[in-house]
């Protein structure tokens, strides 16, 4: 675990795969997008260490080896907690974005019939668990998001008692 002054364990994915065919390669990058890995460097990626982490960073790197290319799965630290602050902050803010956009799109539903609003209430809750998943470092648009899910969910039920 890390604290302010001590980086925390990292699992690090170092891949290759050949350009062609493009298709494992392109698995190989939604894979790694779906997981919200920090980009390191070219054919390197890093996730915050736990088991869970570390399995599906050792599925992908059988899926590179799989496609004739290299991979190795190394757990690692970085050298100053500052390091460690930066590619956080780098991975929350690509959550913020992600949270923002069903923050934005949630507050727009309301706007919606009732059909509609379930709908987009469905759809933005997967979405939600989908970056869940992913969000390591929890941005402060997380809860406005939830927020606004949570506000549409409400309206759509006071409705229903108002039928």
């Amino acid at each position: 675990m890390s604290t302010p002054d001590r980086p925390g364990e990292w699992v690090l994915l170092a891949y290759r795969i050949p350009r062609e065919p493009s298709t494992p390669r392109i698995a190989i990058w939604r894979a790694l997008k779906r997981l919200g890995v920090a980009q390191l460097g070219d054919g390197l990626v890093g996730l915050p260490a736990d088991a869970r982490t570390r399995e599906h960073l050792d599925w992908i790197a059988q899926q590179a080896v799989d496609a004739a290319g290299t991979a190795t799965v190394w757990l690692a630290r970085p050298v100053a907690a500052s390091q460690e602050r930066q590619i956080a902050a780098v991975m929350a803010a690509e959550r913020a974005k992600e949270y923002a956009k069903v923050r934005d799109e949630a507050t727009a539903a309301l706007d919606d019939d009732d059909a509609a609003r379930i709908t987009t209430m469905r759809k933005l809750r997967a979405e939600l668990d989908r970056i869940g998943k992913r969000d390591y470092f929890p941005p402060a648009e997380r809860d406005a998001a939830h927020t606004a899910v949570t506000a549409l969910t409400g309206d759509l039920q006071r409705q229903v008692r108002a039928s």
